[in-house]
């Protein structure tokens, strides 16, 4: 009985893949008369089930049994496409591989892997239905983006395994390996979130491109609303803009310490959280204060992948780790609190990488979380500075307090989680 009801469950497994995709397909060729479809929903799902009972057959006969089966119907489909073609010379294949993509997850299900083959049906679904956005993505792409992740594979795919994992220099500090692999980490961080603010953020207003701008890089999108800030009368929409987007650096933060040393985050959360919050609640208020103006907000931001600014962050990476080990033998923890503060100044994502490599060796946990903390925070201030230069000092003095204000409490949390 419990066999027979294993047996039912992954034909039902193997009909739901056909039901998902079919009615995807179905759907999408809605407009197309009775019988003139190659293939709808009711066939998807008699596909789904034959591809279900042949596995099943299979593990009676032998697996030539499933390989005739599939053959079978791929010479029916390719068949079914050639004389479609010839009558309306459309030349694509979506459907005709959808179709034969159906059989094998529902005879994937069938084996007993039930759970991928549904996962991975969900997955064929929505890529089959987001044609319209895929497309109109690919038309926004351009050259230069398209050699830009070209390198991006390349230099963590080809490149990335051919360097020594092993530590040169002075405290054999350098490890090649390592520093290019967090090249590639912010490189993939700082991409994800050009393409987030070429695709979505532009479109939706001052708060959701400070959102998806600030994942690329807060230090554009502040100098960007600076700069569009200079010429009006009410600055407060901008700078709740460059709150928002400086609040999104906290997690860019967590990332990178969770993929170093995800053991810092238990000490980490609570300070990142507080300054997080702080800042991300400033900025709404900030920005909701003049929520009456509309303003359309077109950032001006550069490919974050370009192999010079990546050498130049992978040399800056360098410099940092070993200014944290000689800081930490000549001057101790403040040593490393004075390194914090001076690389604040420039980039929070050096400093955070080196110090979460460090607390894996001797370096105490608490004084890496309160380092890290420090060198967020004095990021965070510089950017009211930055905003201040460009759109004018005396209207941003209280725009720069309240960015220091908002940053306190997690100071003040780090300071005592580690004395006390």
């Amino acid at each position: 009985m419990i066999e027979e009801m294993q047996i039912l469950g992954r034909l039902l497994a193997s009909l739901a893949v056909g039901l998902l995709i079919g009615t995807e397909r179905g759907w999408s060729d809605r407009e197309q008369d009775e019988g003139v479809r190659v293939a709808g929903m009711r066939t998807f799902s008699l596909l789904g089930l034959l591809g279900g009972v042949s596995a099943l057959l299979s593990s009676e006969f032998g697996n030539w049994f499933l390989g005739v089966a599939f053959s079978a119907v791929a010479i029916l489909i390719i068949t079914a496409h050639v004389m479609e073609t010839r009558k309306s010379g459309d030349l694509g294949t979506t459907t005709e591989f959808s179709m034969m993509l159906t059989f094998v997850l529902a005879a994937w299900a069938a084996v007993g892997f039930y759970m991928y083959a549904l996962v991975t049906s969900v997955v064929v679904v929505a890529l089959l239905s987001m044609k319209p956005v895929l497309h109109r993505w690919l038309r926004n792409i351009e050259t230069e983006e398209i050699y830009a992740g070209v390198k991006l594979l390349v230099i963590s795919v080809i490149f990335l395994p051919l360097l020594p994992d092993k530590g040169y220099g002075p405290y054999e500090a350098l490890n090649p390996y390592w520093i290019w692999w967090m090249v590639v980490l912010i490189c993939g961080i700082s991409f994800a979130g050009y393409f987030a603010i070429k695709f979505i953020g532009n479109r939706l207003g001052t708060i959701i491109t400070s959102i998806t701008g600030g994942l690329a890089s807060s230090t554009a999108v502040t100098i960007s609303l600076a700069q569009f800030a200079k010429d009006q009368p009410q600055k407060a929409l901008f700078m709740g803009g460059v709150m928002i987007a400086t609040s999104i650096m906290f997690i860019r933060v967590t990332i990178e310490v969770a993929v170093v040393n995800v053991a810092l985050i238990s000490d980490l959360w609570i300070p990142l959280s507080i300054m997080f919050f702080s800042v991300l609640l400033g900025g709404y208020w900030l920005w909701n204060k003049n929520d009456e103006i509309s303003v359309d907000t077109e950032l001006n931001l550069d490919n974050p992948f370009k192999i010079g600014m990546a050498l130049k962050f992978g040399v800056l990476l360098a410099l940092i780790l070993l200014l944290t080990e000689g800081m930490k033998n000549w001057f101790g923890d403040q040593g490393i609190y004075i390194l914090s503060l001076v690389s604040g100044l420039m980039d929070a994502d050096a400093i955070t990488l080196s110090l979460s490599r460090q607390a894996l060796g001797d370096l105490e946990n608490g004084v890496a979380t309160l380092g890290i903390i420090i060198a967020s925070a004095m990021n965070t201030i510089v950017k009211g500075f930055i905003f201040a230069f460009f759109s004018g000092f005396k209207k941003s003095l209280k725009f720069i307090l309240l960015l220091f204000a908002c940053v306190l409490p997690g100071l003040i949390a780090a300071f005592l989680m580690l004395y006390f």
